[in-house]
């Protein structure tokens, strides 16, 4: 590939820009980089923070490498997104990028039941598997698409009369007609966010997901920090996991349910930032910045040197003491009523309550809210800071009080 000229900023393309991926274009347009942001959606908020924006989707593989090679690009990067993050890893292959990781490793941390036998190889303490006629699976169950994300054609399936329909859906959703039937681990869930740097993990924060209920299974409400749960054995699994994988470089996410006794079960791990606005979170408990880190990876700029190295030790040791910068921050979920959006107001206001970090509103007006089922079905998101859990809960919850989605009501 031609390099262009050295005297322009370096430029990145960045595969996503819904909700999941604003913290990190947010952070690429702090830095001297020339973005090139790319999503289906015309509308999508992130464009917001690009300096060009190309309307195709993140997951048409062969239009992103013709992209990246027209606009010789020199890093490209899948924030808050699983797929992508395999098209990235290829097309930087292909054109002789940095990418943190190899395009190998990429299809394990983007497929789920390949993730399932490496952890089972490796000893990872991970939720039982079942085939779809197996007469020994226990219920409630879980069904999922394995390659899929965002909750599309998952469903926790209560009775066994229900297991049929909820394996055609997932094979529906799935894109390779694929469909992973595991057991329910009924418990607490938490998310592990750290990066890697050759090969060690560090472990920047463990978050809380409060979930919403069903039929909205598996859609996160909060994240919140320092989780309430004993932490240290939830590291060693994500270690374990993470390894298992072998994500040596780059960011990871990865979900884990307390099990009887407080056992940790890996549920996934993504090699990407978390999508739930994970990486600012991090920099408002730790003050490390997540975001930043992985531009530096994707741009090839190793930041694993010994001065990053002694930022992330010292925020590891201020997390898994639950004295990081604050003493507690949190991340609370909008939910809009059902219909066409005429307005939002009341986010100024928002804004304006104590120890609120920022108030983001993810839709335009004309987007219509359908009932809460996914991730992508949240109308906007609020993070806030406290001195401890409770308090930076109870301030993004007054901030979302002053938040209001003007709709117009779907047609009875």
């Amino acid at each position: 590939m031609a390099e262009h000229s050295r005297s322009q900023p370096a430029r990145l393309l960045v595969l996503g820009a819904g909700a999941a991926q604003l913290g990190l274009l947010e952070a690429a347009a702090a830095r001297d980089l020339s973005v090139i942001a790319v999503d289906r959606n015309p509308l999508a908020p992130g464009f917001a923070f690009a300096d060009e924006r190309a309307v195709i989707s993140s997951e048409d593989e062969a239009g992103i490498e013709r992209l990246a090679r027209a606009r010789e690009v020199d890093g490209i990067i899948s924030p808050g997104a699983d797929w992508p993050v395999g098209i990235a890893a290829r097309v930087a292959e292909h054109l002789g990028l940095p990418h943190p990781i190899n395009g190998a490793t990429a299809v394990l941390a983007t497929t789920k039941t390949r993730q399932r036998e490496r952890f089972a190889a490796a000893g990872v303490v991970q939720p039982r598997t079942f085939s779809v006629n197996d007469p020994d699976v226990t219920f409630p169950c879980v069904v999922k698409a394995p390659d899929r994300q965002g909750q599309r054609g998952l469903t926790l399936v209560r009775e066994p009369s229900d297991l049929a329909a909820a394996v055609e859906t997932a094979v529906a959703e799935s894109r390779g007609g694929g469909v992973l039937v595991e057991e329910l681990i009924d418990g607490p869930e938490l998310t592990v966010n750290a990066v890697s740097c050759d090969g060690e993990l560090f472990p920047l924060t463990v978050t809380d997901r409060i979930l919403a209920e069903p039929p909205a299974f598996g859609v996160a409400l909060a994240h919140t920090w320092p989780s309430a749960h004993p932490t240290e054995a939830v590291v060693e699994a994500a270690r374990a996991a993470v390894a298992a994988l072998g994500i040596e470089n780059g960011p990871s996410y990865t979900q884990i349910r307390l099990g009887p006794g407080g056992r940790p079960y890996v549920v996934e791990v993504a090699a990407r930032l978390g999508g739930g606005h994970d990486a600012e979170l991090c920099r408002a408990a730790t003050g490390v910045d997540l975001n930043d880190l992985a531009l530096s990876f994707a741009l090839g700029a190793n930041p694993c040197d010994k001065v990053s190295q002694g930022l992330l030790a010292a925020a590891v040791a201020a997390a898994t003491n639950g004295r990081g910068q604050a003493g507690g921050a949190c991340v609370l979920f909008l939910v809009a009523p059902e219909g066409v959006l005429r307005e939002t107001v009341g986010i100024e206001e928002a804004e304006a309550v104590e120890g609120v970090e920022w108030v983001r509103a993810y839709r335009q007006p004309g987007w219509r809210f359908g009932p809460l089922r996914r991730g992508a079905d949240r109308a906007g998101a609020i993070l806030a800071t406290g001195d401890d859990t409770a308090a930076a809960a109870a301030r993004a919850r007054r901030a979302a009080q002053a938040v209001r989605f003007l709709v117009d009501a779907p047609a009875s």
